[in-house]
């Protein structure tokens, strides 16, 4: 599959190369980008090569993946963001890292409407998810702005997580 690329105002969602391993790699080293995931420990560059290496793999079965994140004028990506199908509960689940530099810019929010649209486009889905830390209320109000709503606190990955949730628009017309 063809990974598609999708422009926003100030963003380029494009696939995920095996080239972005090293800026992802050091992304996640970065203080504080890992802070609210199940494992807050940097990952080896061999373990950032599979992610990226399974992005395609996702495409291919769900139609959806994660997207390097490229900020208008940047050479190199900012971090990741998009769908990825959770097998364990059957759910989409809409996410998006950034690295520090990247924060309170609004490009989170922006990749996750993009994300979002994608979806409900492209994608044979009713909804989609959204999960976050607890803590982690600068993620939370970026989910709000993409317009899911609080639905419960569950376990997912290990860790009890706030859950968020979007249903398809209806179609107009």
């Amino acid at each position: 599959m063809v990974i598609p690329t999708v422009q926003t105002a100030h963003l380029t969602l494009r696939p995920l190369y095996m080239a972005d391993a090293e800026t992802l790699y050091r992304i996640y080293r970065t203080d504080g980008v890992l802070d609210y995931f199940p494992s807050p420990t940097p990952p080896p560059l061999e373990k950032v090569q599979r992610f990226i290496a399974n992005q395609q793999t996702h495409w291919e079965q769900h139609g959806c993946g994660n997207w390097g994140v490229v900020p208008e004028q940047a050479a190199e990506i900012a971090g990741w963001a998009g769908l990825q199908f959770l097998p364990e509960t059957g759910e989409t689940e809409v996410g998006f890292l950034l690295d520090r530099p990247y924060w309170g810019k609004g490009y989170a929010t922006e990749a996750g409407r993009a994300s979002l649209e994608f979806a409900f486009a492209n994608v044979a889905v009713e909804r989609v998810i959204a999960l976050v830390h607890p803590d982690n209320r600068a993620s939370q109000r970026v989910i709000e702005k993409c317009g899911l709503a609080f639905v419960d606190q569950q376990v997912y990955f290990g860790m009890d997580l706030l859950r968020y949730r979007i249903e398809r628009p209806e179609k107009s017309g």
